[in-house]
């Protein structure tokens, strides 16, 4: 803000007074008719002055010192001041203290709500009542003075205002705002020259997310991050759970100089979007050239699952159902790696099935619908709660729930399904499709309508892909507590990977070998045969002497992720880079099995790993064309002008470059005219600093240059030129050039469209690639030895108790276990009283004994339940962990004065029959309970068996005394009893 210029005299007189930004005088600070400037921070209110009479021109003051000094009353203003006064108060804003207008034939407009001369200030408003016309005027001030600029898009559908006739928005603002109103839930990066700019509120988060500086620019908060950053800031942005847009630049200086709005902004639109699900393109995963493609890799190499899981419930009329109890419709999707699973169940109200399909999928992305019931809720809510860490946030995504309505999803499904597509009949996928459950399709449409957004739909188009989640034929279905408790995926200790089941299990050399061992994992086998088929695999790989398996393990260790960047190839996201290192991989990876084919032959017996190896050439044949048809420089540096060696499949690009060549022949014949206008013979074109074909003249003969010529730049020794000629074929020159690159860009996606042909063939020789990943995986694992351990854990924040966690566990298995199933239950009936524990663990015990008839592994420190041995005897075994007692004196004889230690060896064998005692105080001691404790333990231990004892012997006597027919008996037993 300027300072007030501050006008003195030497002598008495008229004075005419500096007029300063805000209009105030100099000096006193004021003139007749004005007020002085308040400050927005003063507490003191401003002071109304009388205004003067018309017939006053002059006023006599006198000052101080005692002299007159004559005050003029009216003043006069130059024109130049005028002008100046127009320009300072067009670039003023609201929170600029506005003024009276100066009385002359030209003036300013008054501002809002300004009256009198002057704005009273809040503090001296306070306590008086304005007349309802002025409270208007000074309430629509105080909402134009108190408004951020950065926050002008709270309303999107507003215009913008118009103080003088002019937008207070800038072009490119007003693009902004344009492109943000259709993308409003995505942070915008917007292309701008050398660097990619955020604006408004999208500048706050991204200044507050990725530690930059943002600063007001105009009318919007604003940052920004190089070009060649994007890909870093991108991905930042993604993993912490936001929906982020690049908006580039559609058009070039060159080709917009001869276009019809040469003088307007540069054309932009959003050309990506990315979420945690769809990190897919060039603009998230750049390869500079081949040497840095394995450590590019590294960045996306352990990345886990990105399934983007669509969740539709709806629930269930029946009279019999219990309330809350709904049907499922479950589609998810991994872009990245082109996997679709789809799944419908039913649930109760503790939403168990649901739970486990989440916690086994584990996914980045959730679409749900804008209305979904409070358990549903609830569950999502408290699973993507505990799965934050490191800043990785599980997204949600919420949809109007009219776009799940089978009406709707149906309609969208026809018009997805129903036109032809290369390879199947549209009429038959759209028959596939309809076939699914009611509910599948009300999530697949969901899903089908949230990938357009990203041009990712293509994954969807053939419904033979899809996957069953729940095949009972093929896999054993884990629930979600067997999956938590057998910590398969994660411990339970820090929610981590280390010390998980497949963290023992994964020895695999790549991602995608990793990512099937996954579903292995989660998906264990229930053929038989398909079992054994994988266990002689691992055995031949364990015990083979061949080099076979070594070779290729080798290859593996060096290999990307080629399932990843198939995949972005499929979707046309890939640079040239990322194309040439997964299809020369493929190739050479193609070629070295096809090398292998007699040695696999004669040395490898198991039929799966022949029928893995033996595919894999014909599968990758057609990988050997693409990759004769690159020029490897050119794709190592991704110019895909230089990109095809042979131009004769594209006519386009080859009449492109010949026009390019006829130009630059005509600049080059231009020369001999230049040499004769300068004679000079030795004139030759230069270039400097990306300027071409400069003519370079010497100072001492610049008078030899024709008038017509256009300096360009010049030394201190000489100057440099274009002829009117060079600068109109260098004009032409860069646009056909410029045009090279667009056409060059369009054929590279026809490539990409003849490769996707190729893709599903391709894809299945990747699997099983990754399938001899995780045979080899499993046999390194087999030689070495691991245990784990079953444990408890209770649920506080659900409201949940150990034992009632233990009990909604019990109630999953009694639903779900059938004959074919394994149940194993630990300890159950703790946490509650002896009775009630022992009455619960028997009455479940003997329901999968009666009922169940299933495999069932029982552990319990209950006496009673052993009984049921006796009860079912060809169904009932009791066994018992094998141990060494050290034999000597009863370490706990209350006679005693001191404790003396029982040592316990333990055999880790199953033994037949019952243990005769817990020796539970040996654990005590070993734990290092205090001595007194343990004393006072051994001798309530004593008493308490010594009770136990004692009823047992009545309870006897007593069936014995019961079972009495005479007197010889009775005598007996009377005898026993003394």
């Amino acid at each position: 803000m300027p300072r007030h210029k501050q006008s003195r005299r030497a002598t008495p007189g008229p004075s005419q007074p500096t007029i300063s930004k805000f209009f105030l005088s100099s000096g006193s600070g004021q003139t007749a008719g004005t007020a002085p400037c308040q400050r927005a921070d003063s507490l003191e209110p401003v002071k109304k002055k009388p205004r003067s009479h018309e017939g006053n021109p002059s006023k006599t003051i006198t000052s101080s010192a005692g002299k007159t000094e004559l005050k003029t009353e009216k003043q006069t203003i130059s024109q130049q001041t005028l002008d100046k006064l127009r320009e300072f108060n067009s670039e003023s804003v609201g929170s600029e203290c506005p003024c009276r207008p100066i009385n002359m034939p030209e003036c300013l407009a008054p501002w809002p709500g300004f009256k009198d001369g002057f704005v009273k200030s809040e503090s001296a408003t306070q306590d008086e009542d304005l007349p309802s016309s002025q409270a208007v005027e000074k309430a629509k001030f105080e909402k134009v003075s108190s408004s951020k600029p950065h926050n002008s898009l709270a309303d999107p559908e507003a215009k913008p205002q118009n103080r003088r006739t002019k937008s207070i928005y800038t072009p490119l603002e007003e693009q902004y705002m344009e492109i943000k109103k259709q993308h409003k839930d995505a942070i915008l990066c917007v292309e701008c020259g050398y660097k990619y700019r955020f604006f408004g509120e999208d500048a706050e988060i991204a200044a507050q997310e990725l530690n930059i500086y943002c600063h007001l620019d105009h009318n919007f908060m604003t940052a920004s991050v190089p070009t060649h950053r994007l890909f870093v800031h991108v991905r930042r942005l993604v993993a912490k759970g936001y929906k982020v847009g690049v908006v580039k630049q559609m058009e070039t200086a060159a080709l917009k100089a001869v276009g019809e709005n040469k003088s307007s902004l540069f054309s932009r639109r959003l050309t990506a979007l990315y979420t945690k699900s769809t990190l897919i393109g060039e603009d998230v995963s750049p390869l500079i050239n081949l040497e840095e493609s394995l450590e590019a890799e590294s960045n996306i190499n352990d990345m886990p699952d990105s399934y983007l899981l669509c969740i539709f419930e709806r629930k269930e009329m029946a009279k019999n159902k219990q309330p809350d109890s709904c049907v499922f419709g479950l589609v998810a999707v991994q872009p990245s790696t082109g996997e679709v699973i789809v799944d419908s169940f039913h649930d109760s109200k503790s939403r168990s099935q649901l739970e486990t399909r989440i916690l086994r999928l584990q996914p980045v992305e959730i679409i749900l619908p804008s209305e979904i019931s409070a358990p549903s809720e609830n569950l999502i809510k408290s699973i993507t709660a505990s799965s934050v860490r490191n800043d990785d946030r599980t997204r949600i995504e919420r949809v109007e729930s009219q776009h799940f309505e089978y009406s709707n999803a149906f309609q969208q499904i026809s018009e997805f399904y129903g036109h032809d597509e290369p390879g199947t009949e549209g009429s038959q996928r759209l028959h596939r499709i309809l076939n699914l459950d009611k509910n599948i399709i009300c999530s697949l449409a969901a899903v089908i309508r949230y990938l357009k957004e990203f041009n990712l739909e293509k994954i969807l188009h053939n419904p033979s892909n899809f996957i069953q989640m729940t095949s009972k034929s093929e896999y054993i279905k884990l629930s979600g507590t067997t999956i938590k408790n057998l910590e398969v995926l994660q411990n339970q200790t820090d929610l981590k990977n280390k010390g998980s089941l497949i963290w023992v299990l994964d020895h695999t050399k790549t991602s995608f070998g990793r990512r099937k061992l996954r579903q292995w994992v989660t998906q264990p086998l229930v053929n038989p045969s398909d079992i054994n088929d994988r266990l002689d695999a691992v055995s031949e790989i364990l015990h083979s002497e061949s080099n076979i398996f070594s070779e290729i393990r080798t290859c593996f260790s060096s290999l990307p992720d080629l399932e990843r960047g198939l995949c972005s190839i499929y979707h046309k996201k890939c640079s040239p880079q990322e194309f040439f290192v997964i299809v020369s991989t493929l190739c050479s990876l193609g070629d070295h099995v096809e090398a292998l084919i007699p040695a696999i032959k004669s040395q490898i017996k198991s039929t799966l790993l022949q029928k893995i190896f033996l595919e894999i050439p014909p599968m990758l044949s057609s990988t050997r064309t693409f990759a004769k048809v690159l020029n490897e420089d050119a794709a190592k540096k991704g110019n895909k002008m230089e990109l095809f060696k042979d131009l004769t499949d594209f006519p386009v690009l080859k009449q492109r470059k010949l026009e390019i060549e006829q130009v630059i022949s005509q600049i080059h014949g231009h020369l001999s005219e230049i040499r004769k206008t300068l004679r000079n013979p030795s004139v030759c074109y230069t270039l400097v600093f990306g300027q071409e074909f400069l003519i370079e003249v010497k100072n001492s003969v610049l008078s030899s240059v024709p008038s017509d010529w256009i300096k360009i730049s010049s030394t201190k020794s000489v100057g440099r030129f274009h002829s009117p000629f060079i600068v109109e074929n260098y004009r032409h020159l860069n646009q056909l050039r410029e045009q090279l690159v667009l056409d060059c860009n369009t054929e590279w996606l026809h490539f990409l469209d003849k490769f996707g042909e190729h893709y599903h063939s391709i894809s299945k020789a990747v699997n099983h690639l990754a399938t001899a990943d995780c045979l080899m995986s499993l046999a390194e694992v087999a030689k070495q030895g691991d245990y784990c351990r079953m444990g408890a854990a209770d649920n506080i924040y659900k409201g949940r108790s150990t034992f009632m966690e233990e009990l909604l566990e019990t109630v999953d298995i009694i639903k779900s276990a059938t004959a074919r199933s394994l149940v194993i239950l630990d300890e159950l009936g703790r946490g509650t009283s002896t009775h009630d524990g022992i009455a619960i663990a028997y009455a479940t015990l003997e329901y999968f004994i009666k009922d169940v008839t299933s495999l069932t592994l029982f552990v319990t420190h209950y006496p009673p339940l052993c009984e049921l041995e006796k009860a079912y005897p060809a169904h009932v075994g009791n066994y018992h962990m094998a141990f060494f007692l050290e034999e000597g004196e009863n370490p706990y004889n209350v006679s005693d004065s001191a404790l003396h230690p029982e040592y316990i060896t333990f055999l880790y064998q199953i033994t037949k029959g019952v243990a005769g005692r817990s020796y539970g105080l040996n654990v005590a001691k070993l734990a290092d309970l205090p001595e007194e404790v343990l004393k006072k333990a051994a001798c309530k231990s004593k008493e308490l068996e010594v009770l136990v004892e004692a009823r047992r012997r009545k309870i006897k006597g007593f069936q014995k005394a019961w079972n009495i027919h005479c007197a010889a008996e009775l005598a007996g037993w009377l005898k026993g009893t003394e």
